[in-house]
C-alpha cells in the first residue's frame, strides 16, 4: 500500500509557521495541525477535558479547559508540564494516525508540529521543513500579539530549540522574512520538487 510522503513542518514562535501551513494547503497538500487538534480536544465536550481536570483540579469548566488556569498550573514547572504532555501527546498521536488513514491516497501530507525537534518527532516524518525569519522580525511579530510581554516571550524561547539549530537540522528552510509572495513561491517550488521526487 502506498503511504503519503510525510512532511514535518516546524518553526519557533512568531516565525510564520501557520501562514506557511496554509500555503501548503493551498497547493493541495493536506495539513494536520497538532495545535488545532489539542484545542479541539480541550474544548467543551473534548476527550481530554476530564483527564486534565483529574490531573490538574480547577483548570476546567463547562466551557472545557481554561487554558489560562492550566498554563498557570504548569508554567515554569517541568514536572507538571511533563505530566500534561503525557496526557496530550498520545491523544494527538491517535488523531494524527486517523488523519493519515483518512488521507492515505494523497501523495504527501504535512504534519504541522511546533516542537518537532524538541520532542523527537522528526523520527516519524520523511522530510523536515523549518519556517524561519530574522530574529528582529520574530520578536516584533510575537510582541504584537495580545497579552504578550518580553518576559513571557523569553520564557517561551527558552523552551524551544534555537532557530539556528532547527535550520541546521532541517531538510528545507522556508524564509518568511521576505515578501509574502516570495514565500508563497518558495512553498510552491518545494511542493513541486517533492512531487517530482515521488514520480
Amino acid at each position: 500500500m502506498n503511504t503519503p510522503l510525510i512532511i514535518g513542518l516546524t518553526g519557533s514562535i512568531g516565525m510564520g509557521k501557520s501562514a506557511v501551513a496554509a500555503m501548503f494547503a493551498d497547493e493541495g497538500v493536506p495539513v494536520f495541525d497538532a495545535d488545532a487538534a489539542v484545542h479541539d480536544m480541550q474544548k467543551a465536550g473534548g476527550e481530554l477535558v476530564a483527564e486534565i481536570e483529574a490531573a490538574f483540579p480547577g483548570t476546567t469548566s463547562v466551557d472545557g479547559v481554561d487554558r489560562k488556569a492550566l498554563g498557570a498550573a504548569v508554567f515554569g514547572n517541568r514536572d507538571q508540564l511533563a505530566k500534561l504532555e503525557s496526557l496530550i501527546h498520545p491523544a494527538v498521536a491517535e488523531r494524527r494516525k486517523a488523519f493519515l488513514a483518512g488521507h492515505k491516497d494523497a501523495d504527501m501530507v504535512v504534519f504541522d508540529i511546533p516542537l518537532l525537534f524538541e520532542k523527537g518527532g522528526q523520527a516519524g516524518v520523511d522530510v523536515t521543513v523549518v519556517v524561519s525569519a530574522p530574529a528582529p522580525d520574530q520578536r516584533a511579530r510575537v510582541l504584537a500579539r495580545p497579552g504578550m510581554v518580553p518576559e513571557k516571550f523569553e520564557q517561551i524561547l527558552k523552551l524551544q530549540m534555537p532557530d539556528a539549530d532547527k535550520r541546521a537540522r532541517a531538510d528545507y528552510v522556508i524564509d518568511t522574512g521576505q515578501d509574502i509572495a516570495a514565500t508563497r513561491e518558495d512553498v510552491r517550488a518545494l511542493v513541486k520538487k517533492l512531487r517530482v521526487g515521488l514520480a
